[in-house]
């Protein structure tokens, strides 16, 4: 019997994610993918699932609401996750991975899968049959089109920004430290460039008023919060950036005592030949991220290997326009998943795609697809998509979006986070069991 075909637009994270339970499913997937003979503003190269703004998946706790999304993925069996620790670099309480090998070994999983195909090419009509528009939040401006015109409205839209990465081998070491904060992994996790007070107001000064790549006339500068570029936070007052990402709590210097300020570095690869300046997403004029951030003590000889930059992310308005199982109202085969879709953030788009493809499976066989209860974090998350309203805006996993607990006023936070995750991770199981139930294993 010939397997029934989906088609996935996008090899980025949910899409690959999508494909991945579609092939372990039975399904033969079509997988399209425009790069790398067409770049996206952001992209640097043709590989699946490529990593852009970050290497982190961020924490790994499950007393964090990402940290338990990322092991949910775990239990049903998630190509991401399987790629996410088998590339990991040390990252203290966080998920990291070297972003080249990552991309390469979900490429090579599915290369592998003989009833994949890979077309490499811009998607500028929708194709026939089941669908998984998994196009990204840099979707082409062809398929952009096709898209708004399918949703009956234009698109929303933030900017995204993205940090630079500095060749290790042009960062002083007789200034730059090992630690973790908190003393949290092997202590060789994060480099820290240590500021003192004078040293923070002068670098201060210039940061705010360094120059800016200006925004095109038709956009309007309107950040996603969680990558808010590093100038615009510290136009907010002297001490934002201080008590942000340069905050120099939990991290005590080798000669004793805590700087002023700190600029944490995490490695980018595994070889650590390369780091990525945490939290300093940034849309200065590369000349401008030269100057300033050479100031930074340990970076006044930085090689940068790649600048900061700034772009545009679309996502449609998914309570208005999907239903829980992430369909187009009005067009039953034609599902949408990763950031376009409204979530925000590398694991939650992969976990979308994770629930496109199961949704998909389940709708190829012409079964009633088994939803995961809201009290998951996959469940938690597909319900935000589901039932927002007003001004949507994407948004990460958080334990804001799960039901409440009975009686969880009376808990601390950490208590009441890790019954949330208890909770999560039995009803993540019963899920599985009816998923087995169902033939959808």
């Amino acid at each position: 019997m010939t397997a029934m075909t989906v088609n996935i637009i996008g090899a980025g994270l949910a899409g690959c994610e999508a494909a991945y339970q579609l092939l372990r499913r039975g399904a033969a997937v079509r997988l399209y993918e425009m790069r790398p003979a067409q770049l996206t503003p952001a992209h640097q190269g043709g590989g699946f699932a490529e990593l852009v703004c970050s290497n982190s998946l961020r924490a790994a706790a499950l007393t964090n609401a990402v940290g338990l999304l990322k092991e949910e993925m775990r239990r049903l069996d998630s190509l991401i996750m399987q790629a996410a620790d088998a590339t990991a670099v040390p990252a203290g309480g966080a998920v990291a991975v070297d972003r080249l090998q990552f991309s390469a070994y979900i490429e090579r999983v599915l290369r592998a899968h003989p009833q994949l195909t890979v077309i490499e090419q811009e998607v500028t009509a929708i194709p026939d049959g089941l669908t998984i528009i998994a196009a990204g939040p840099l979707a082409s401006p062809a398929l952009s089109e096709v898209i708004a015109n399918l949703c009956g409205e234009e698109h929303l839209f933030f900017h995204d920004a993205i940090a630079p990465i500095i060749d290790a081998a042009s960062i002083d070491m007789n200034t730059a430290f090992f630690a973790s904060r908190y003393g949290k992994g092997d202590g060789c996790d994060y480099l820290n460039c240590p500021m003192t007070e004078r040293q923070y107001h002068d670098f201060y000064q210039q940061l705010v008023s360094a120059e800016v790549t200006p925004l095109h006339h038709f956009e309007q500068e309107k950040h996603f919060a969680g990558c808010m570029p590093i100038e615009s936070m510290a136009r907010y007052g002297e001490n934002t950036i201080r008590f942000g990402p340069m905050k120099p709590v939990g991290l005590t210097l080798p000669s004793g005592g805590e700087a002023y300020a700190v600029v944490q570095l995490r490695k980018e690869n595994q070889q650590g030949s390369a780091y990525n300046m945490v939290g300093f997403q940034t849309r200065l004029r590369q000349g401008e991220q030269r100057r300033v951030f050479r100031m930074i003590p340990g970076l006044e000889q930085a090689e940068f290997l790649r600048y900061g930059s700034m772009h545009r992310n679309t996502y449609i308005n998914a309570p208005k326009l999907l239903d829980d199982l992430l369909r187009l109202q009005g067009h039953p085969e034609l599902l949408f998943a990763g950031q376009i879709s409204g979530v925000e953030g590398y694991v939650e788009s992969a976990a979308s795609g994770l629930m496109a493809g199961i949704f998909a499976a389940a709708l190829m066989r012409g079964i009633e697809a088994t939803l995961p209860p809201e009290t998951t974090a996959h469940g938690a998350l597909l319900r935000f998509l589901h039932t927002g309203s007003g001004n949507f805006q994407p948004s990460n996993i958080n334990f804001g979006l799960f039901p409440p607990l009975p009686a969880a006023g009376k808990l601390k936070k950490k208590d009441k986070y890790a019954h949330y995750a208890q909770r999560a991770l039995l009803d993540i199981a019963r899920f599985r069991e009816q998923l087995a139930a169902s033939g959808l294993d």
